[in-house]
């Protein structure tokens, strides 16, 4: 489990809240902010900005993050709009030379994520226990065909009365 630095006391109780649970559901999926990495279009380094409050986290990360936690989607996005309100945005004055500020270029949105049916581990299981499946059932016929004829001609030369019914 990720042990969180506290996020800043500058952070408005919305954001701080949209943060937390995020946090939650982060914690949820079980990965690494490297494997938060490669199954979303967010770098490792962003997710770290996003889950210790620096950064307001696009609304696509939060949607792709609450689907990998498994979170109520609607209840997540309103509180990141409650957040987006109250986010600090920093130094709103022009920068020292004079020049304006220029707009932020749009994100687009990143396409879902698709979630893995069953993780490596569960189909390592998996995989296992077809195969001890299948070694059982092969070990099973091989004894129910040799079997019956082993006892049976075993019993057959043992007694008398069966030897002229024996092959």
């Amino acid at each position: 489990m990720t042990r969180w630095q506290p996020l800043p006391a500058t952070l408005p109780g919305e954001a701080r809240h949209l943060v937390e649970q995020l946090r939650v559901l982060k914690g949820r999926t079980g990965l690494s902010l490297a494997e938060l990495a490669r199954r979303t279009a967010y770098s490792k380094s962003s997710w770290q900005r996003y889950l210790s409050g620096d950064r307001l986290p696009p609304r696509s990360a939060a949607q792709v993050l609450c689907r990998l936690g498994g979170g109520d989607q609607t209840r997540l996005l309103a509180l990141w709009e409650l957040a987006e309100q109250a986010w600090p945005q920093g130094a709103s004055e022009p920068p020292a030379d004079g020049l304006p500020v220029p707009e932020p270029l749009p994100i687009p949105e990143p396409p879902p994520v698709p979630v893995q049916e069953a993780e490596p581990e569960t189909r390592r299981w998996r995989t296992a226990a077809l195969a001890a499946f299948g070694v059982i059932v092969l070990l099973t016929a091989g004894l129910l065909w040799a079997l019956p004829r082993g006892v049976l001609s075993r019993a057959c030369r043992s007694t008398r009365s069966c030897r002229s019914r024996c092959p």
